[in-house]
């Protein structure tokens, strides 16, 4: 299928031909929700941590006497029952992550952006540069071109001055074609690939 090809000066700069095999693919929200949850998995920390039993700075011994007291029958004051005891079953370090097979990471990726397609909030620019360092131009730039919350996908490495102008703009991010990711391709409205993002994502997807 072809798509048409701008510049950010929101001027025609061709056409381009997408391979269905990408671009084309029906939408499967199950398959998304998969990848979005395994990013999302993936990314948290994991590092929360309560104090068991055994790491209270308290006293191990016996609080009162075995009989005669008319109470319940205690040991130390680290049980987690007493007020600055340790807390019973409590959260550890752990990973979140899971696994998810390569094809279906794969298909995901596909997934997302024949989503993108479908719904007409795929833009393809020829290139991603900026002449110089400045937010005020490129944000002016952009919502000429009705671009209020974009994904922006350069080639290998991002122009530094468009890096630059871009940093400070809200929700508008800016990533390198292998930094591209079915999370922040579907938290974003309008999805923006350049020619050479094209490319190489339907190398590395075919």
């Amino acid at each position: 299928m072809k798509a048409k090809v701008i510049t950010f000066e929101n001027k025609s700069a061709g056409d381009i031909t997408l391979a269905d095999s990408v671009f084309g693919l029906p939408i499967r929200r199950d398959i998304l929700t998969r990848m979005v949850n395994y990013q999302l998995a993936k990314r948290r920390s994991g590092t929360h941590k309560v104090k068991g039993r055994s790491e209270i700075a308290l006293t191990g011994k016996k609080c009162v006497a075995q009989k005669g007291s008319g109470g319940a029958r205690h040991h130390a004051r680290s049980a987690n029952i007493f007020v600055g005891g340790g807390r019973a079953f409590g959260p550890t370090p752990r990973s979140y992550e899971h696994s998810l097979p390569k094809k279906v990471r794969a298909l995901a990726l596909k997934t997302a952006l024949s989503s993108k397609l479908a719904e007409g909030k795929l833009v393809i620019v020829d290139d991603v540069k900026a002449e110089k360092a400045n937010t005020k131009d490129l944000s002016k730039q952009l919502q000429e071109m009705n671009f209020s919350s974009a994904l922006i996908v350069g080639g290998n490495e991002i122009d530094k001055n468009f890096e630059l102008a871009a940093r400070n703009i809200i929700k508008i991010d800016v990533l390198p074609v292998q930094g591209a990711n079915v999370y922040d391709i579907l938290r974003r409205d309008t999805l923006v690939l350049s020619k050479s993002a094209v490319e190489t994502l339907e190398a590395r997807l075919k």
